[in-house]
Order: structure tokens, then sequence, then C-alpha cells
């Protein structure tokens, strides 16, 4: 890993906000990421991040974004996790994410972060005081498996310790949940996981589930992928190539039964399907969590 210099640091986004996470500005302070996920979209050539397993550290990114913030008129939400995870293990020792939450909290800036790591409860107090304006935290959680999860996604944190973190969000009165994404064609799309991660995320209060039924699968992120299909599901590959050649989107065979399947569960347990994003009326943001 090392330290660079970057030039900018808040990336712009569509100003009515991604339909998605609702972010209007894309923050990520680091480059790379060391969580090591097989299946990872940030790894595709089009991003051209060489050698994305060695981190580079945007040093200079607190005092960039101060000055970015100082000079927005328009408020939106701040999204950390677009290219990498904003919590990883060196997040613990270079605080850079937690510097950037205490000046979104002093602009008083609305926030989402979608994560994997349980290290996000380190920044409760700051997601508290940001939540004044919004304050949302995603857990990526993809197998309720934790040794399914290990080998996906060999260096986060365990599927059931980030279960463990939206609870304790929860408790803490903020707003978090789910992103049940990617699911993996011919890996993690069965009934049986869709219907243990939303069981866990209802025991875990979580505010909302996001479902994606598929994954992204283009030009370098494939080549990993496959790479490590190799070494932990043999002849799985062949299945992708056969099913997907080399398109972009790859949604699961059965996507279309597991999409009911995860709609049905979620209304059965009282979990929305979208979230709630951040609007500038006052009237409307006080009934942001009801």
């Amino acid at each position: 890993m090392r330290e660079i210099k970057a030039k900018s640091i808040l990336g712009i986004g569509s100003p009515e906000g991604d339909p998605w996470f609702g972010t209007s500005y894309t923050l990520n302070i680091y480059r790379g990421c060391s969580h090591g996920c097989i299946y990872c979209d940030s790894r595709s050539t089009c991003y051209h991040i060489d050698d994305f397993d060695n981190i580079q550290i945007k040093s200079n990114a607190p005092e960039l974004l101060h000055q970015a913030l100082k000079s927005k008129k328009r408020k939106g939400t701040i999204g950390f996790g677009g290219m990498n995870d904003c919590y990883m293990p060196i997040e613990k020792d270079k605080e850079l994410t937690r510097e950037a939450l205490k000046i979104i909290a002093y602009h008083k800036f609305p926030v989402h972060i979608i994560t994997k790591s349980d290290l996000v409860l380190r920044d409760i107090d700051l997601l508290k005081e940001i939540s004044k304006v919004y304050a949302a935290v995603s857990l990526t959680i993809t197998s309720a498996d934790d040794e399914l999860s290990k080998k996906l996604e060999p260096f986060a944190p365990a599927s059931s310790d980030r279960f463990k973190a939206i609870k304790e969000l929860r408790k803490a009165g903020i707003y978090a949940g789910m992103t049940l994404m990617p699911v993996l064609p011919f890996i993690t799309d069965t009934k049986e996981n869709i219907e243990e991660l939303i069981s866990k995320a209802s025991d875990s209060q979580a505010a909302y589930i996001i479902a994606s039924m598929g994954m992204t699968n283009r030009e370098g992120q494939r080549e990993y992928f496959y790479q490590q299909l190799d070494k932990i599901f043999p002849d799985v590959k062949e299945k992708y190539i056969e099913t997907y050649g080399d398109q972009y989107g790859c949604g699961v065979p059965n996507h279309k039964q597991l999409q009911a399947l995860f709609t049905h569960l979620c209304q059965e347990n009282s979990i929305p399907t979208k979230m709630k994003f951040y609007t500038p009326l006052k009237d409307q943001q006080l009934n942001l969590f009801d």
C-alpha cells in the first residue's frame, strides 16, 4: 500500500440521486480494496485501477472534501462504497473515513455508506449526528452461511458479524439495512439462501433490503472471477461461459422465481425493498423513519 495525493475527491452523479441508493455524490478515500471479494465489479478494466489489491491511500482526502463541500450550494447524499469498502482493515489505523464523516457532519450533508464491515460501528457517534440530516448504512451480505461468505469475500468480516452490525446500528437509531447483491448464479442463487438471508435480516431489524438477482461480469472482473472459480468451485466457470458468454449482466437462471420469493418474504416480514431517501423538505424529513 502507498499514500497518494488526489486531485479531487467528490464525484458528481445525478442531481435527483441514484435510483437504487439515493446518492448524488460519490466519495472514494481509498483506491483498490483488500476484502478480496471474488466477484468485485471494481476490478473491471474500464475503471483503470492497476494492481487492485495494492491499496492507495488518498492522504489529502479530508482537506479536499472540506473544500468541495464548502463550495456546494446544493445538498445531496454522499455515497461511500461505490468502488471499494471504506471500512476495509486499513481504515482501523488510518481513520480517513472517520475524518470524512466529521467533515460531512460539520457541513450538514446527508450520507449513505455501503460496507461489508462491522468497523462501521466505531463511528456510530458521528452517524447519529449526521442522522439529524440523513444517514443510511447498508451492510452487503451475499450468503447466510459464514463458510461460504469466507470463500466469496475472504478478507471481509463474516456474514454473522454483519448481521450483528445491522442490529447494533438499529439499536442506536441509525437507518440501516441490507444490500443483497450480487446474487451469484450457480452459487448463492438458492431458495434456501434467500430465505435464510431475509430471516436473519428480519431478526436484525433491518430497515430495508435492496436486492439484485444477478451480477456484473465484464472484462477484468471476469478474468479474476473465473480464476477464483477454478480454485474454489471447479466446473462452475463452464456454466458461466455456456450461459452468459461475455455479456455484462448475468441474471440468475431462476430470476423470476427468486425475485417473487424475495418480494413475498419481505412483505411477510414487513421489510421494505426500497430505501427512503434524503429530502431537504423538513416536513418530509420528520416522517423519514416512520
